[in-house]
């Protein structure tokens, strides 16, 4: 799965010659992973980048001279290479922007000396993505958001989409819901796979580039059409008969919180028929069984293709048990999501 043909080559980049000295003494010692140059600022790294050829870029976005923002939309022009981009606390926002402008996933610093595994998994992660043929993927026969009449309205709770997304997942979300109208005729569900302190800043990103609204769910809350509520990474995820949704604690039991089985489950009891499950991007197997919950219960599953993921993982193992119906380029699912609203909403 992961590269291990040659040496994977790292940049890293940050203001901060400690944090830079960290990052190198982790990489240091794992096997296949060279550390092969640093860089300050955005600008050095733009230059570091052609000249080192790098696999995987680790970039800082509040930086002097240049921040992470211009520099990795002018790499991405360039020359085309992964990039993770690190943020602090206060930046988590940034770090959504860091994704519009062409990098691949986004990590928490004070995450790296305390979560080196974590580190080195996103590396031999990313180093394995073609990042032309992904853009070129994702972005290929896309409309203007919101284009054509808006589906006639529909009552709340009657459809549902739930969405399970892992790695690559923040910007295939963006994606679809920015192709969505402000009519969309149901309410839309998603467990994204995110630490801890993430998803108020990815609600916010995705806020601000679709007509739906977007809000980190609350417990009691009644799922209303046009409205898309993403599970808070702490807590458990599940919705009703009555549409409403409940969140409980985590169950320590599962590798994968939030688990996007729990919600997608619940959606499948809750829904049956009425449902229209979307994996993404992402890597392991969460998902899965709520996938295959809802097939059995008579929705409709999707996934998103191998073309158009960062990670082609979980919605792999979907498509290889059997349980997908349909598996599209990312291009195509939000089309396809207003049509199949359509066909249910006339009874086709």
């Amino acid at each position: 799965m992961w590269k291990s043909e040659k040496e994977i080559r790292v940049l890293v980049v940050d203001d901060s010659r400690q944090l830079r000295e960290l990052i190198c003494a982790v990489l240091g010692p794992e096997p296949g992973i060279t550390a092969v140059g640093e860089a300050a600022d955005g600008a050095e790294a733009i230059a570091k980048v052609i000249e080192l050829r790098p696999d995987v870029v680790i970039m800082d976005i509040e930086m002097p001279v240049m921040g992470g923002l211009e520099a990795i939309e002018r790499i991405i022009a360039r020359r085309p290479v992964p990039i993770l981009a690190m943020t602090d606390g206060s930046g988590v926002e940034m770090a959504f922007a860091a994704v519009s402008k062409g990098a691949l996933d986004v990590m928490e610093k004070p995450d790296i000396s305390g979560n080196a595994q974590k580190l080195i998994q996103k590396i031999r992660m990313l180093a394995n993505v073609d990042v032309q043929a992904h853009h070129r993927a994702m972005w290929r026969s896309v409309a203007s958001p919101g284009t054509g009449s808006a589906p006639r309205p529909h009552p709340a709770g009657e459809r549902i989409v739930a969405i399970a997304a892992s790695t690559g997942g923040p910007q295939a979300i963006q994606h679809i819901l920015s192709q969505l109208p402000a009519g969309f005729p149901a309410p839309v569900v998603i467990t994204q796979h995110m630490a801890e302190g993430f998803i108020p800043g990815l609600v916010d990103w995705l806020n601000s580039s679709t007509k739906l609204t977007v809000v980190v769910a609350g417990s009691g809350d009644h799922l209303t059409a046009g409205q898309v509520y993403v599970n808070p990474a702490q807590q458990a995820m599940r919705v009703t008969r009555q549409g409403v949704i409940i969140l409980g604690e985590r169950d320590p039991r599962l590798l994968y919180n939030p688990s996007c089985d729990t919600l997608l489950e619940a959606v499948a009891t809750a829904y049956g028929e009425r449902a229209i499950g979307l994996i993404l991007s992402g890597m392991g197997d969460d998902g899965v069984l709520g996938m295959q919950s809802i097939r059995n219960a008579g929705g409709v599953t999707m996934a998103q293709d191998e073309k158009s993921s960062v990670v082609f993982g979980m919605n792999r193992v979907a498509v290889e048990r059997g349980c997908i119906d349909r598996s599209l380029p990312l291009s195509e699912i939000p089309a396809e999501l207003l049509a199949l609203i359509g066909r249910q909403m006339t009874g086709i």
